[in-house]
């Protein structure tokens, strides 16, 4: 079985802007290239992942997706996070994809120990696998066999309606509660929370 993971990206010039009240533009677009890096670099080592997929409209992102081997997907910047990854899905499938596995880049406690723990989940039958931020409201993570499995439903309160869409197509979904899942960094409070952690000896990576 061969399992894809897609990782959608933001044009780095509208990156994290919530952020702006801390960090500058161009601290927000290395925060972003840097976080994307740790992804990329986490899901390379990872057991189990076939191939890598980025799908953004950013040239530096193209760049940097290929520059580690990762399949780059352009996706026309008016277009939304759902219709991004309907599109990463489509050419996944076109290539054979089983399994696909969307992950968004900003997650700086992401470990691949933590992705090769979340792959072996489902393998062999058709499931869905989440793993929820630390608000239990969004979705850090979606494992699908086979990838077409539900329609996506990311945005407000997407943990809850991919957990419903996974019932209605009468699946149990399994949920992975993990650190290196929870914090996604898109708040002020979210790089405290970091900084907090780093200096009890928390691993980011």
């Amino acid at each position: 079985m061969t399992l894809w993971a897609v990782v959608p990206v933001k044009a780095l010039s509208r990156s994290k802007s919530r952020l702006s009240l801390v960090l500058g533009v161009e601290e927000r677009q290395a925060l972003s290239a840097s976080l994307l890096a740790h992804t990329l670099d986490s899901l390379t080592r990872a057991e189990g992942i076939g191939r890598i997929a980025v799908v953004s409209s950013d040239a530096q992102v193209r760049s940097l997706a290929r520059a580690r081997g990762a399949v780059y997907i352009e996706d026309p910047p008016a277009g939304g996070l759902n219709q991004a990854l309907e599109r990463a899905r489509q050419t996944a499938l076109d290539q054979h994809a089983t399994r696909l596995l969307v992950l968004p880049a900003d997650l700086p406690r992401l470990t691949a120990e933590a992705i090769t723990s979340l792959a072996s989940l489902g393998n062999g039958a058709p499931s869905v696998v989440l793993a929820p931020d630390r608000h239990g409201s969004g979705t850090n993570a979606l494992l699908l066999t086979p990838p077409g499995l539900i329609e996506y439903a990311f945005g407000p309160l997407s943990f809850m309606r991919h957990l419903q869409l996974a019932e209605a197509a009468g699946i149990q979904p399994q949920i992975c509660r993990s650190p290196a899942f929870a914090l996604d960094l898109d708040l002020p409070e979210d790089l405290s929370l970091l900084a907090e952690s780093s200096a009890e000896g928390v691993a980011e990576a």
